[in-house]
């Protein structure tokens, strides 16, 4: 009987101690995303109100989703030309991201805060896949994580093609995150 008493208390304690090191996925499908492409004359910039991401607290790995459809324009033609002409949105729907928080071991989730993060993966637009390395800031409010980053992306090397990149579209578009998570 006692070494049955012993070997439930181990279990107990072991399931204890797996509770503690439980990993929590956060998860948002209403994250932020603004591209600005701007060149000479003309302002190329447009956001997407549905990016759909996802990150663990102990592994740091995290994904990013975005329909290229719902970016929105302020011009309804430039929002045209974007998705037929330029993105191919109906050939390719989807961009996304696949990567980790490399420093997630950093970053104390009990404790209201920011934190600078940095963040390598690949990269999916137009459905070329590029490696991509960029910092930015985690923000802790009342245990509920905010990302926040930006970086740049060339648009050639995505096989992006178009008469007017370089000229009135810029050879490089900057790309600003924004995503608050639920858990």
């Amino acid at each position: 009987m006692k070494n049955i008493v012993k070997i439930f208390t181990v279990i107990i304690a072991l399931l204890g101690t797996q509770s503690l090191h439980a990993q929590k996925v956060y998860a948002t499908k209403t994250g932020q995303l603004f591209f600005n492409a701007s060149g000479g004359i003309e302002k190329i910039a447009a956001v997407n109100n549905q990016v759909d991401s996802k990150f663990v607290d102990a592994t740091g790995q995290i994904i990013f989703g975005v329909l290229i459809k719902g970016f929105k324009f302020e011009n309804q033609l430039m929002e045209d030309h974007f998705n037929e002409n330029y993105m191919e949105s109906t050939q390719f729907p989807k961009a996304d991201f696949k990567g980790y928080i490399k420093n997630i071991k950093e970053i104390d989730f009990s404790k209201d805060g920011k934190f600078p993060i940095t963040i390598e993966g690949n990269l999916t637009i137009h459905g070329v896949a590029q490696k991509v390395n960029t910092s930015g800031t985690i923000e802790i409010v009342q245990g509920k994580p905010t990302i926040m980053g930006e970086f740049s992306v060339k648009i050639k090397d995505y096989g992006i093609k178009g008469l007017y990149i370089g000229e009135k579209i810029a050879n490089e578009a900057k790309i600003k995150v924004n995503c608050k998570y639920q858990n």
